[in-house]
């Protein structure tokens, strides 16, 4: 069984001084932008956030969920191969915005270089090999898309090709892009480690990753680029610093140096709205909880390490501390035992967490009557 022990609101008023100044509002230059916290959902920046526009090749961010998607429910393998297709290679490498892996015609390529390729090179061909190869045509692929999109949550999402190419039908909105970006990163983190990769090699080109934020910005580790010229210089961009990640969606920017400059000063301002605090040191006694059939009725339970967290300032009113632990407890305990999980929440969100333990040993009793006790109060009220 799993036991809440109990709950403390508001727990961060005391460390206040810390926010004693409010940042200011940021106005971007991006036509379209939002700036989401990973893990509360919390908004830090919005602009014209939900309007279906151009996504270029951020969309291929759908189509790259699609195959994860598949693979995680065993439905392709990695080593699968599928055929690059004459008209995936053509158009994969000659329409506007083009960008490719140069992989040869009629060639057979494994869905995890396809997805490599797609991914690091943002190859239209690997994407359009990989449609072909699951759904038979890129048309009948594109509708999958648009299934999955509103299955995961996005709004104002429709897709009509795997690649982002322009095309009436293939319209997201910002919003739903840091959604996206939010899904993958949570279902597909062993996937998400190959958006961070710098480099990838195919017949014998190699092709550095077009993330900007990826050369010089802490922290950063995704996701995609998208250019086209409706659709102007965009951004999925993510970066994590003090354990707190940031997913951002810049549309619209006039050139690639200006998206670079405008994605940074955003994740700036958005990492400037938490402020470290230290909730509690190693060893540190945060509750105790009653143990049956042991020498002692009761035990202290600790965090073996330090718990700091990085909390923005609208997140120390709502914050709640609750711990969980397996129960009921049972002697004899060994010191040091992990039996819980101390977790900070905002709005049912999980902003951190921290494993709690057993403070000291706990024997089991050799006297008959308060066994005896503890194992009939445990029958009825089940600890």
């Amino acid at each position: 069984m799993r036991f809440i022990l109990f709950i403390i609101a508001a727990v961060f008023t005391l460390s206040s001084q810390l926010y004693a100044q409010s940042a200011s509002a940021f106005e971007t230059t991006a036509r379209n932008a939002i700036l989401i916290d990973y893990k509360s959902g919390h908004i830090f920046l919005a602009k014209d956030p939900d309007t279906p526009i151009p996504p270029a090749s951020m969309s291929k961010m759908m189509t790259q969920a699609l195959v994860f998607d598949m693979l995680k429910a065993g439905q392709l393998t990695l080593d699968q191969e599928f055929v690059v297709s004459a008209d995936a290679s053509h158009r994969g490498g000659m329409a506007e915005g083009s960008s490719t892996m140069f992989a040869a015609p009629n060639s057979k390529v494994s869905v995890d270089n396809l997805l490599h390729g797609a991914i690091i090179d943002s190859a239209n061909d690997a994407c359009i090999a990989l449609a072909e190869g699951i759904a038979g045509t890129e048309t009948a692929f594109a509708q999958r898309m648009t299934a999955k999109a509103a299955e995961i949550g996005l709004k104002n999402s429709s897709f009509a090709n795997s690649t982002g190419l322009p095309d009436p039908g293939q319209r997201m909105s910002v919003a739903d892009l840091a959604t996206l970006a939010r899904y993958i990163i949570t279902k597909h983190p062993d996937f998400f480690k190959i958006y961070s990769e710098r480099e990838f090699t195919w017949s014998k080109i190699t092709q550095q990753n077009r993330n900007p934020l990826l050369k010089d910005y802490p922290g950063a580790d995704g996701m995609k680029t998208g250019y086209t010229k409706e659709a102007g210089y965009s951004l999925v961009g993510t970066a994590v610093r003090d354990g707190r990640r940031l997913i951002l969606v810049v549309a619209g920017m006039e050139d690639s140096a200006k998206r670079k400059i405008e994605a940074q000063k955003i994740l700036d301002y958005g990492f400037s709205q938490f402020k470290n605090v230290n909730i509690y040191e190693a060893g540190d006694v945060v509750s105790n909880v009653r143990v049956w059939g042991g020498e002692q009725h009761w035990v202290n339970l600790i965090t073996p390490n330090t718990f700091a967290v990085s909390l923005a300032q609208f997140e120390q009113d709502q914050a709640d501390i609750r711990i969980t632990y397996k129960g009921p407890l049972i002697a004899p305990l060994k010191q040091g035992t992990q039996i819980g999980t101390m977790r900070i929440t905002v709005d049912g969100a999980v902003v951190a967490e921290q494993p709690v333990a057993i403070a000291e040993d706990i024997e089991a009793t050799t006297n008959m009557w308060r066994k005896a006790a503890d194992s009939a109060l445990l029958m009825i009220f089940g600890g």
